[in-house]
């Protein structure tokens, strides 16, 4: 049984890993990156507090012993169900399954400026591309004269109140603090303005209250100036237009305020729902197709009793699919009926600031240093590799205990500023 899987995120490594201990399959999996990346560690590399290899894992070192795993690295162009085939830009391949576990990419809203000029947060070119510009538009400002070009090159302007937005805030936030005075000696009287916006009555909307609540108090505390109720409507020649009526002068402006389903070629308008999520049925098989099946971000099933409006878009429903899909191949193979999914909740984490974080878990709900220790467990042990986690654990500690980091550094100065990631991850 050949399965083609396309998107190698925490879906499609996932499912790849529980296929190839299983003899009937031979399996290939497709990607446009030759690695593996834990995604919600990128806010970190942008600002400096980790490196990029510390959350990135080669896909053929992983799979150096799966006999019938194999990588394909090339971006899907089209699909053929007819023809069972799927076209990449390094050739054709033929499948008797296809799973699309491409992801999401960077929704926009239709907003054409903030498309071409925003920073966004969602690949590992946008993380780095992302510290590079911080870093490039201090330098700038450190030598400057004019006291409102440096205001402009200080302000940033983070668009989007759930976890990426609040990450990011409570790390530039940290940065500001403990970080700017003393590499930029330059800055001292200057000031830096960090805004959080979101059109959202709350931050972490899909979180507690006692979550909500606590974000917004670390986040003000440390000097960020949050904006509830208040969208972004332009950003243009430098000035971000809000929904309020007023404007902000910046020349850092990161959009982290919504996602959409990577895009599908080929499969047709009758299997898209809102957000261009594909609709699967319970077992997530495509609608309208025979042995096409969707995982992760990019599906929609409404099935499931407890989420009839679709499930979060989180990596918990990305990886449990997966398991759950594995299975159900598995049980066709044996001649068997497939059983329909059902996400069990894991519950929801964000850190917000140095020794402080929010979780809302099956168990309970933390905050502070409890649930920053928390955060730090569960986001080491899925990451690939000893030598990444060893590498990760090392990193935080040195900057942690010294609050300096060392890894500011500007790698591709030359790169465009107005650079976009490619279409799924």
């Amino acid at each position: 049984m050949k399965v083609v899987i396309v998107g190698g995120g925490f879906a499609g490594l996932t499912l790849a890993n529980e296929l190839s201990a299983q003899q009937f399959a031979e399996v290939t999996l497709v990607d446009k990156n030759n690695y593996h990346l834990f995604s919600p560690l990128l806010y970190q590399v942008a600002t400096g507090f980790v490196e990029a290899s510390n959350i990135s894992y080669p896909f053929r070192r992983m799979f150096q012993h799966r006999k019938n795993l194999r990588f394909h690295m090339g971006e899907l162009r089209q699909i053929v169900p007819e023809a069972r085939v799927v076209v990449t830009t390094a050739g054709i391949l033929s499948y008797d399954y296809l799973v699309l576990a491409m992801g999401a990419k960077t929704n926009y809203f239709g907003l054409y400026n903030v498309e071409q000029h925003a920073l966004p947060m969602k690949t590992l070119d946008d993380a780095l591309q992302l510290r590079n510009h911080l870093l490039l538009n201090i330098e700038k400002a450190s030598r400057t004269r004019d006291a409102m070009e440096r205001q402009q090159l200080l302000t940033v302007v983070i668009s989007g109140g759930g976890p990426t937005g609040v990450e990011i805030a409570g790390m530039l936030a940290e940065m500001k603090r403990n970080i700017l005075a003393k590499d930029y000696p330059e800055l001292q009287n200057a000031t830096a303005r960090i805004h959080l916006v979101t059109s959202a009555s709350v931050l972490l909307r899909p979180m507690s209250p006692k979550a909500q609540e606590v974000s917004l108090s670390v986040l003000s505390n440390l000097g960020v100036e949050v904006s509830l109720n208040t969208a972004v409507r332009d950003y243009a020649d430098g000035l971000v237009s809000l929904s309020n009526g007023k404007t902000i002068a910046t020349s850092n402006f990161i959009w982290a305020a919504g996602i959409t389903a990577a895009d599908a070629p080929g499969l047709g308008v009758i299997s898209l729902c809102d957000g261009k999520r594909i609709a699967v049925n319970s077992i997530n098989k495509v609608i309208c197709t025979s042995n096409i099946y969707a995982i992760g971000d990019q599906c929609f099933q409404s099935a499931d009793p407890k989420y009839p409006k679709g499930h979060p878009q989180v990596v918990a429903v990305a990886i449990q699919q997966a398991i759950h899909l594995a299975a159900n191949f598995k049980r066709m193979h044996s001649g068997k009926w497939p059983i329909p999914f059902n996400y069990k909740e894991k519950g929801s984490m964000a850190i917000i600031a140095k020794y402080n974080a929010v979780a809302d878990l099956p168990f309970g709900s933390f905050k502070g240093f409890i649930a920053w220790l928390l955060w730090l467990v569960i986001h080491i042990v899925p990451i690939v590799g000893f030598g990444n986690k060893l590498k990760l654990c090392s990193n935080w500690f040195w900057s942690l205990i010294t609050n300096d980091p060392t890894l500011r550094l500007i790698i591709r100065p030359g790169r465009p500023t107005n650079y976009k990631e490619s279409k799924y991850r």
